[in-house]
Order: structure tokens, then sequence, then C-alpha cells
């Protein structure tokens, strides 16, 4: 075999090792950069106020297109509601942010407060069933258990020729 082809082929397989092995190192790659700029993963609460700001703004004028009568039905506005959402976790990811978190949750509570207070469920009012049907439900357990104690006391009578 020719020298210089063994000497090429050598050093490709050295080069294909040095690539291979270069993804597998724990010093290259993300870590390593988290370890130099660790002000990247600092939380930017003002700026990340501004943008929640931005993105209440667009709800807000997405819901005037909504009627007010219809603001307490989630059909109505429900791909206003998830764009709100979706605005929100997309823009506290991108600034380094949790989500969601403390700021988010008080601004999306705002966010509700403004557009839904007005959507709280009536109280429920309890009537009392029927009287046949109130009556039944007294009586069958009741009867039910006079006739247990009649039956262990008639068995317990009994229990010489059961035995």
């Amino acid at each position: 075999m020719d020298p210089n082809l063994l000497t090429l082929f050598k050093l490709s397989l050295i080069l294909v090792n040095t690539l291979m092995t270069r993804g597998l190192s724990d010093a290259d790659g993300v870590d390593l950069l988290f370890t130099q700029r660790p002000w990247l993963l600092q939380c930017n609460q003002t700026l990340l106020l501004l943008e929640m700001e931005r993105c209440g703004e667009q709800f807000s004028i997405d819901m005037n297109h909504v009627h007010p009568d219809d603001r307490c039905n989630l059909t109505h506005f429900i791909r206003e509601y998830h764009v709100f959402s979706f605005c929100t976790e997309m823009n506290a990811e991108r600034i380094g942010c949790f989500w969601p978190n403390p700021a988010v949750e008080r601004f999306i509570i705002s966010i509700h407060k403004h557009f839904f207070s007005n959507c709280s469920l009536e109280h429920v009012v309890f009537v009392d069933p029927p009287d046949v049907t109130l009556t039944l439900l007294i009586l069958v357990p009741v009867f039910l258990t006079l006739a247990m104690v009649v039956l262990v006391v008639w068995c317990s009578k009994r229990s010489d020729i059961l035995a």
C-alpha cells in the first residue's frame, strides 16, 4: 500500500474521531456558555412588565371586538385568550423569566378583573324535594333498619335449628 495513502487514511480517521468525540465532551456546549455569562439567566422584571403590557394591549383590542354580553362565554373569545396566554408565555421565556411567575400572575389577574369581573356565577338556591320524594327518602332506610333488626332477632331465636 502506498505510504502517502496510508498516512492520509490515518489522518482522516483521527479527524473523524476528533469530530465525533468533540460532541461528547462536557467542556463544549451550552453549559460553558452559562458559566461564562450568568447575566443571560437573570430575569429582567422591567422588560417583562413592558412586554406583558404589550400583550395586554393587544388582548384589549381583541376583546373590544367581542360583545360585552358574550364576554362570560369562553367560546366567544377563546382564540383571543389563547393568543394572549401564548404571548405572555413566549415573552417571559424570551426575556429569561419563568412562566408563570408572580409578576405575570398579577398581570393576568388584573386582566381578569378588568374583563371578567361580571362573570361570577349566580348563587345556587337549594330547593327541598317534593313531599312524596322526601317521604320515600326517609321511610325506606327506616323500614330497612327495622327489617334487619327483626331478621337478627328471629335468627338468634332459631340458632339451635340453623346450627
